[in-house]
């Protein structure tokens, strides 16, 4: 039996050749078939030249323990997402390697209603299996059948359905930066929409063919070396607002009227109050990263925070259990209610080109005042040797003046003007700090630096 490292913490994914084959994809769809015993399936895969290959060896593993395959072509995984819920059927499987090198590839899965299958909920009984390898002979009267379909026009309704098309009254120049990922064909279709009810938008397309050799770099917005090209775009047109898009498009960064990058954390606290406009009093999740400028948001819109746990398994979940109407990450990944919980790269920018006519303001405007209340650090990533021993330091360094402490995902601690969460990566030997301060730019880049030292310090000692 041998050891598949390809699965990780919340999903698949691994260099191909030894830790990702047709032969691992085959052994996937079958651990997945005999494990769930789905009736029907959806698959669909990103943009990589091997995403094809490794979509059929998963349908033929699937189809081979009995599983009818719906294949949705290429896609991104919110696609995935929205044809499990929309066609009501058992689970979704979505190849993809969204923002990792070249030379790997991966697999996010779901069940029913798009619920995730990640660590503790199924993930690890498909890896036994998978492992194993034992699965008994195919019964051929009893195999799965094989279908294309499209759900793409169903899928662009839905989107469509979060924005009143009657409120672009306005022109508007969007940059739209698909990253030759696989997002090029939602925007084509969602522009069409917006060409048949004749509202003044323009659309600017960057990087806009679907292409797995990524003649651009592999599209991750994160890593600032990546935005670039959105920003040159902005400037060039003059656009209102530039958007981005990761390799599978379930995260969209979004850049201002002056091309500036918008951390994902003020864009929560955006949303969150277009949310709470339409429903009063409604639950709003978010992560413990970056918190302040989203409870008060949230607060003064009539609405209730909830924190809970980073990723999107504890995200998903708790928006569940608290029947949340939006839930949103700083990293740029933001899910919905109407969207079975799940997280959506197309829903937020349609949601902030609506505010930004409905409130005639400029993006920058209606982030400016956010980001000088609440001045935050952005994710500083740190290669560490010793982790927990740095976390003990740190609390212990600074226990004696702090407010609030919490532990709900690595060490958050809340002084009177400044806050500061660190924790550890899931995948990777990275520590990563996130500081924010009251309305204090200086402090808060002061106790980043001081943060930044001490672990040095500690580490090397």
């Amino acid at each position: 039996m041998d050891a598949l490292t390809c699965f990780k913490a919340y999903d698949i994914r691994g260099e191909l050749g030894k830790e990702l084959n047709e032969d691992i994809a085959y052994r996937i769809g079958r651990a997945y078939g005999e494990f769930l015993k789905p009736k029907t399936i959806v698959v669909g895969g990103d943009v990589r030249l091997t995403s094809e290959a490794l979509k059929m060896a998963l349908a033929n593993g699937l189809m081979d323990a009995g599983t009818d395959v719906l294949d949705i072509g290429m896609s991104g995984t919110e696609e995935i997402y929205f044809a499990t819920f929309h066609l009501g059927i058992d689970g979704g499987i979505e190849v993809t390697a969204s923002h990792n090198p070249m030379n790997y590839n991966g697999m996010k899965l779901v069940r029913e209603g798009a619920r995730p299958i990640s660590g503790d909920t199924g993930l690890r009984d498909v890896q036994r299996l998978a492992e194993a390898n034992e699965f008994a002979n195919v019964d051929s009267t009893k195999r799965g059948s094989y279908k294309q379909i499209s759900i793409l026009d169903a899928y662009v309704d839905h989107l469509m359905g979060y924005i009143n098309l009657a409120n672009f009254k306005q022109p508007m120049k969007l940059v739209i930066n698909s990253g030759n990922g696989a997002a090029g064909h939602v925007i084509d279709e969602i522009e069409k929409r917006f060409k048949q009810a004749n509202v003044p938008v323009s659309f600017i397309k960057v990087h806009h063919q679907a292409d797995g050799n990524f003649p651009n770099g592999i599209p991750n917005p994160l890593l600032p070396e990546c935005r670039k090209d959105t920003a040159d775009a902005v400037r060039e047109h003059n656009a209102d607002m530039g958007i981005a898009f990761d390799g599978d498009f379930d995260r969209c960064f979004l850049f201002d009227e002056n091309a500036e990058f918008i951390e994902g954390y003020y864009i929560v606290g955006l949303l969150a109050e277009a949310f709470l406009k339409k429903e009063q009093g409604a639950k709003i999740i978010h992560d413990p990263r970056l918190t302040w400028n989203t409870i008060d948001v949230v607060t003064k819109a009539g609405g209730i925070p909830v924190m809970s746990k980073t990723g999107h398994a504890f995200i998903k979940e708790r928006m569940r259990e608290e029947d949340a109407i939006y839930g949103g990450e700083m990293s740029a990944h933001h899910y919905f209610r109407d969207f079975a919980y799940c997280d959506s790269g197309m829903i937020p920018w349609l949601l902030v080109a609506e505010l930004l006519q409905t409130k005639n303001k400029s993006l920058q405007s209606l982030v400016m005042d956010r980001m000088a209340h609440f001045p935050a650090s952005g994710e500083i990533n740190r290669k560490v040797n010793r982790a927990h021993t740095l976390i003990a330091a740190i609390e212990d360094k600074y226990f004696s003046d702090v407010l609030q402490i919490d532990k709900i995902d690595g060490l958050s601690m809340s002084f009177d003007s400044w806050r500061f969460n660190l924790r550890t990566s899931n995948t990777e030997p990275l520590m990563r700090l996130n500081v924010e301060s009251r309305e204090n730019q200086k402090l808060m880049e002061e106790r980043t630096k001081d943060i930044l030292a001490f672990l040095d310090e500690v580490d090397h000692a």
